[in-house]
């Protein structure tokens, strides 16, 4: 049996290499080289070409590259009899946990504003209040969320969830439904949105949504790029609705040389780095959800693909 590996070009023989020293009782191949189709039986991809998979006819499974699957919800031709494995792990949810303590203290401390001081050589010492004073938002309470609030909870911050169906987690007021989404919002100074990418949450940051916050909030965006309606965003900053934005995901990635927002002094963009997958642990639990499913036995990151997630 064969493993086809895809992805881009920079790190694609550093997975096939990974990958391989974990599966020994498999050939991993590269998709640009797959030999004859017909004997892979698992993809492990990320962002494969529309119509790529199917080329495959004998696949048994497809393991998705990182958490999200709407990558692999966009082929109009994915064969949806295919279970699909997501790929997550501690290093994931690590390298998560960091991103947003770093990026929500950035906020609360008002960094910005500290280093626009400095370059107008003004010794300004900027008041802001403890963390308990300070409320932040988390949308999206699966396994990234919901460890990325807990440490923020650890941080002394006021936590509040909000997701689709209800959730309980120590320390943090959870919110859940359309019913309850402006509740959550009324209060969240920096909201941050780990949401997974369906028809449901397309869209979600837009100018409604940003009205319903308090007045000089911050979003931090390590969702999907089609969370966040684009246009909405810089007049929600001029008019100081929003006090600030780090987005790590955008609709298009790069962004044109002339996107607005690679210039607006209230925006930071961080290249899609929040939990950047490496090959060295990204192998390691991918090869061991393989190892489950080629066992026949149950694997912890299987995705309900009617959910999206």
């Amino acid at each position: 049996m064969s493993v086809v590996v895809r992805l881009g070009t920079a790190r694609a023989e550093w997975w096939r290499d990974a990958l391989q020293d974990l599966l020994p009782e498999v050939e991993v191949r590269l998709w640009d080289d797959p030999g004859d189709n017909a004997e892979v039986e698992y993809a492990v991809v990320w962002k494969p070409p529309a119509g790529g998979l199917k080329a495959f006819p004998n696949l048994k499974c497809i393991v998705s590259m990182g958490a999200g699957i709407d990558h692999l919800l966009a082929d109009p031709e994915l064969p949806l009899h295919l279970p699909v494995i997501r790929t997550v792990g501690s290093d994931l949810r690590q390298r998560m946990r960091e991103y947003l303590a770093l990026h929500v203290l950035r906020f609360h401390r008002r960094l910005p504003d500290i280093e626009a001081a400095q370059r107008r050589k003004a010794w300004d010492q900027i008041i802001t209040p403890p963390a308990p004073q300070r409320s932040v938002g988390v949308m999206g309470l699966g396994n990234m969320g919901a460890d990325a609030a807990r440490t923020l909870v650890d941080l002394g911050f006021t936590v509040r969830g909000w997701s689709r169906r209800p959730k309980r987690l120590h320390g943090i007021k959870c919110f859940h439904g359309e019913e309850q989404l402006d509740d959550f919002l009324a209060r969240s100074e920096i909201l941050i949105c780990l949401l997974p990418l369906t028809p449901a949450t397309e869209g979600i940051l837009n100018r409604r949504l940003f009205a319903k916050l308090p007045k000089g909030a911050c979003i931090i965006n390590v969702g999907r790029g089609r969370h966040l309606v684009e246009k909405d965003l810089i007049p929600a900053l001029d008019s100081g609705q929003l006090g600030g934005a780090t987005l790590d995901v955008l609709h298009v990635e790069p962004p044109a040389e002339d996107h607005p927002f690679w210039i607006h002094p209230k925006i930071l963009l961080t290249p899609h780095i929040a939990s950047l997958i490496d090959p060295e642990s990204g192998a390691k639990v991918i090869a061991e959800n393989l190892k489950l499913f080629m066992a026949g036995k149950p694997v912890p990151d299987m995705v309900d693909l009617k959910q999206g997630y």
